[in-house]
């Protein structure tokens, strides 16, 4: 996949350096040493990154606003060269993902850069994304229909609009119908990223056959839509701290914030992510089923498996890993037909309580955990 940058820079020693990196990691450059030429470029192609010198500081802001604002490059990541630093708070307020200092070297920039690929391949797949605006029910784990609003799609992610912070890591599942259809689309996905204003962005991890033949349809039919899609949202100035040095890596760091996990969910406990083979029987019976646990608390877990059971089950869950075997007994609270269910945990006694803690002890420390085979 061909990366592209557009680089609005009238310095040739800055552009030296910058195409030699650029191209060291296989980003295409197209130099514009006139900046008023920009905006031209903006409209004609898509670049995957846009880095703007903004030397000539009222120039830059111009350049950098709009290109944040153009319909082919709204989404690029949008570079910053600049002087001093109290020019950082004005140069993020006009849209820009993070900053490098002149003059250039060739260390900052690629430390700097390298990061920022990254991000760039990230953005890259929003291309395929239709605008919508749809309503959408999310679960997760134990917690059941919360509210959302679908903002983009394509057949492999969407982005969605939610009032809530949802856990980064544990797999979402979606019930909506599309603009014009009135059968229901289910599918599971995973969140990739999300900031503070409620946008994230959901990769999705199943699309049982008859949504996806659902999904392919509406996309086919809406195709003229792609030259609607909107210009985003951007905020990065809410990631500036005036108290800090902004260097090139720390604000490249700033801007791969918003792919990692944020706190804050409505169960009140902390979820573990994993990846444990376990087995799960009904209370009083002693037929297995094998399933996988994909996240875990002190107070519940979600099992993955295709047949779930239905709300209010009484189970016992029985999971085995290299180091100990656990077993305790929980109440299914949710379902989700064809991909799993939410347990909530009533352990029999302290013993069992100290085994789940052991296991998120286990988890937390990042020490090697082997489903059971």
């Amino acid at each position: 996949m061909l990366l592209k940058s557009l680089l609005l820079c009238p310095d040739p020693d800055a552009v030296d350096v910058l195409r030699r990196v650029l191209e060291e990691l296989d980003i295409h450059v197209e130099s514009c040493p006139e900046s008023a030429l920009g905006p031209a470029r903006f409209s004609k192609d898509r670049f995957e990154a846009v880095i703007v010198d903004c030397e000539n500081l009222p120039v830059g802001l111009q350049m950098l606003k709009k290109a944040r604002g153009s319909p082919l490059n709204g989404e690029a990541l949008m570079v910053a060269l600049v002087t001093q630093q109290e020019f950082v708070r004005e140069v993020f307020a006009a849209g820009a993902s993070f900053v490098l200092y002149k003059p250039i070297s060739m260390e900052r920039a690629r430390t700097s850069l390298q990061a920022a690929r990254g991000l760039m391949r990230r953005e890259r797949r929003r291309s395929g994304r239709l605008p919508v605006n749809a309503s959408v029910g999310l679960s997760y784990a134990n917690v059941e229909d919360v509210r959302a609003t679908l903002v983009d799609l394509s057949e492999t992610g969407s982005g969605v609009q939610c009032e809530h912070q949802l856990p980064a890591g544990n797999r979402l599942y979606f019930q909506f119908t599309l603009p014009g259809h009135s059968d229901v689309i289910r599918l599971a996905g995973d969140v990739a990223w999300q900031d503070k204003s409620g946008r994230l962005g959901v990769r999705f991890a199943h699309v049982p056959q008859a949504s996806a033949r659902q999904l392919k349809q509406w996309l086919r039919n809406n195709e003229f839509r792609q030259a609607e899609m909107p210009a985003p949202a951007f905020t990065p100035a809410a990631k500036y701290n005036q108290s800090e040095t902004v260097e090139a890596s720390s604000a490249a760091d700033a801007g791969l914030a918003r792919f990692r996990p944020l706190p804050g969910n409505r169960r009140g406990q902390s979820r573990h992510a994993c990846l444990l083979g376990a087995e799960v029987y009904r209370s009083g019976t002693v037929v297995p089923h094998r399933c996988q646990l994909s996240d875990i608390s002190i107070g519940g877990c979600y099992v993955e498996m295709p047949t779930p059971f239905s709300a209010e089950t009484r189970v016992e869950i029985v999971v085995r890993t290299r180091d100990l075997k656990i077993s305790t007994e929980g109440v299914v609270q949710s379902v989700h037909p064809g991909f799993g269910m939410g347990v909530k945990f009533s352990p029999r006694n302290d013993a069992e309580r100290g085994q789940v803690q052991q296991l998120i002890s286990l988890l937390h420390s990042q020490q090697a955990l082997e489903p059971w085979a």
